[in-house]
C-alpha cells in the first residue's frame, strides 16, 4: 500500500479527485493543514463521488504533527537508503538503519528537483508527497530531503500539471514497479464474454 501525502491542498476538486485515486489504488491519503477548504465541501464530495467513505485518511494539523505522529515509520529528513540511484555501501551509512523494521521512504514530488519520477526505487509503504497547488512543497522541506525530491518531466518554461494528475503519474509508476500489488489487473466485460 502507498501513502499520498498532500502538503496543504486548496483545490477541493482536486483532493477529491486524489482521494478518488487512492481508494482505486487501495492507497492511504494524508491531509496537512491549513487546507484551502473544509473537508465537507461540496466540491470535495461531488469529485470524490460516493467514494469519500471508504477511504483511507488521515488530517494533521501541521507539517511538524505529520512529522511527529510519523516518525518511526517514515524515513523523513534524506535518510532514503538506496532510494535513487546507486545503494549506499559503507559500513559507516549503514549505521543509521535499522535492518530489522526498515522505514518507507518520502518522495517529495516537486517542480525544482533534479532526479525523474522513473528513477526512484519505490517500495510498498512508501510516502508520496505533493505540495499545494499556488505554492509546491516548500524548498525549507526539499532542501533537507534532495535525495528523495523527483519530478515528472515537462515541456521546458511550463509550470506544472494539475495536482490530481501528478499524483496519478507518481502512484502509477511506483504500482508498476511493485507489479501493481494486489489490484485487479484483468478487467471483464459486463454484457458479453471475451
Amino acid at each position: 500500500m502507498f501513502n499520498i501525502v498532500l502538503l496543504e491542498p486548496e483545490i477541493p476538486a482536486n483532493t477529491g479527485n486524489i482521494g478518488r485515486t487512492c481508494l482505486v489504488t487501495g492507497s492511504r491519503l494524508h491531509l496537512i493543514e491549513p487546507m484551502g477548504f473544509i473537508l465537507n465541501d461540496k466540491n470535495l464530495k461531488r469529485a470524490g463521488m460516493d467514494y469519500w467513505h471508504d477511504l483511507d485518511v488521515t488530517v494533521y494539523n501541521s507539517w511538524r504533527d505529520f512529522v511527529e505522529k510519523n516518525k518511526d515509520k517514515v524515513n523523513i529528513f534524506g535518510n532514503a537508503y538506496g532510494a535513487y540511484g546507486t545503494e549506499k555501501n559503507s559500513a559507516e551509512d549503514s549505521s543509521d538503519i535499522d535492518v530489522h523494521m526498515p522505514k518507507a521512504n518520502l518522495w517529495m514530488a516537486t517542480t525544482k528537483a533534479k532526479k525523474t519520477h522513473d528513477g526512484a526505487r519505490f517500495k510498498d509503504g512508501d510516502y508520496i508527497m505533493f505540495g499545494k497547488e499556488s505554492a509546491g512543497i516548500p524548498e525549507e522541506i526539499l532542501m533537507d530531503n534532495e535525495d528523495t525530491c523527483i519530478r515528472i518531466p515537462m515541456a521546458k518554461e511550463q509550470r506544472s500539471l494539475n495536482l490530481s494528475n501528478s499524483v496519478a503519474v507518481v502512484l502509477y509508476e511506483a504500482l508498476r514497479q511493485n507489479q501493481y500489488l494486489d489490484l485487479e489487473l484483468k478487467g471483464q466485460l459486463h454484457e458479453h464474454q471475451w
